[in-house]
């Protein structure tokens, strides 16, 4: 049995061009990533540079052009059964009050409907929201909705979580409040997590380990940092540590010319 339980192998994603249809646009290219049992991982690199791309591969949502996925060593084939998904945008369904968004992943798997929702009321306890599970998601503030999404994603009790971006459209004190929420949670149970960010800030302050991707087309890891920063963490006060900046300052020297070579590509594109 592997002590890996997520690895991407010599993954390339190669697509058609939106813009020409009789042109192919590889937007991953030969990237080995791999992630421990137990571990948290985050990726970082430029906007559009493929880092949802190479979610999804490991969700087995999307089958690369070439390589081979492995979930605790074994060949993936179909879509990862192990494995929680956290979208960067909502997921919930709207006529569903929050326990029953909790609760219908379960009902899928043909949990008892009592079960389910003894499960889901403990998650949702779990997650701050006890009290809130008769409220629909038109009822809930943005930082509340991510909440019933995490209590959906673990109710589940996924070896693997995924998370894309999750907290990217919250405010900085909510955003913070969450972020020590998974920290917390991910603690008690040390599954295997793969977050994708767009902010370095949190990648240090959340990680075991942050690779670094280069701006695309054809991105692939040019960096990847071990991040040996004492836990439990607060990811407010964590940032304040010298130790935090000197990783900053390390990893930002990677990031930036990427960065840069990103933003002049959504330039050209916008011209």
């Amino acid at each position: 049995m592997s002590d890996h339980a997520l690895e991407l192998l010599s993954i390339s994603c190669t697509f058609l061009s939106k813009d020409d249809p009789g042109q192919r646009y590889t937007a991953v290219a030969d990237t080995t990533l791999r992630v421990k049992e137990g571990e948290f991982v985050s990726v970082v690199g430029p906007t559009g540079c493929g880092k949802s791309t190479l979610l999804n591969v490991g969700a087995g949502l999307l089958e690369p052009s070439s390589g081979t996925v492995k979930v605790f060593g074994q060949t993936l084939s179909g879509i990862n059964a192990r494995a929680g998904y956290m979208f960067q945008t909502e997921a919930l369904m709207p006529w569903r009050s929050a326990i029953d968004n909790v609760m219908v992943g379960l009902q899928y798997r043909g949990v008892p409907d009592a079960e389910a929702r003894a499960q889901a009321e403990a998650w949702l306890s779990r997650v701050g929201l006890s009290g809130f599970g008769d409220r629909y998601p038109h009822q809930l503030s943005g930082g509340m909705r991510k909440r019933v999404a995490l209590a959906q994603t673990l109710v589940l009790d996924p070896d693997i979580i995924l998370m894309d971006e999750p907290f990217s459209a919250l405010d900085i004190q909510t955003r913070q409040l969450m972020e020590n929420e998974v920290l917390e949670l991910w603690s008690a149970r040390k599954k295997a997590v793969l977050f994708i960010t767009h902010d370095l800030d949190e990648a240090i302050a959340m990680s075991d380990r942050v690779v670094v991707l280069s701006a695309g087309p054809a991105t692939h890891p040019i960096g990847e940092f071990a991040i040996d920063l004492p836990r439990p963490r607060d990811v407010a006060e964590v940032r304040t540590q010298p130790r935090f900046v000197e990783l900053h300052t390390q990893i930002w020297e990677v990031l930036r010319d990427e960065v840069l070579k990103g933003y002049a590509q959504q330039l050209r594109k916008a011209a």
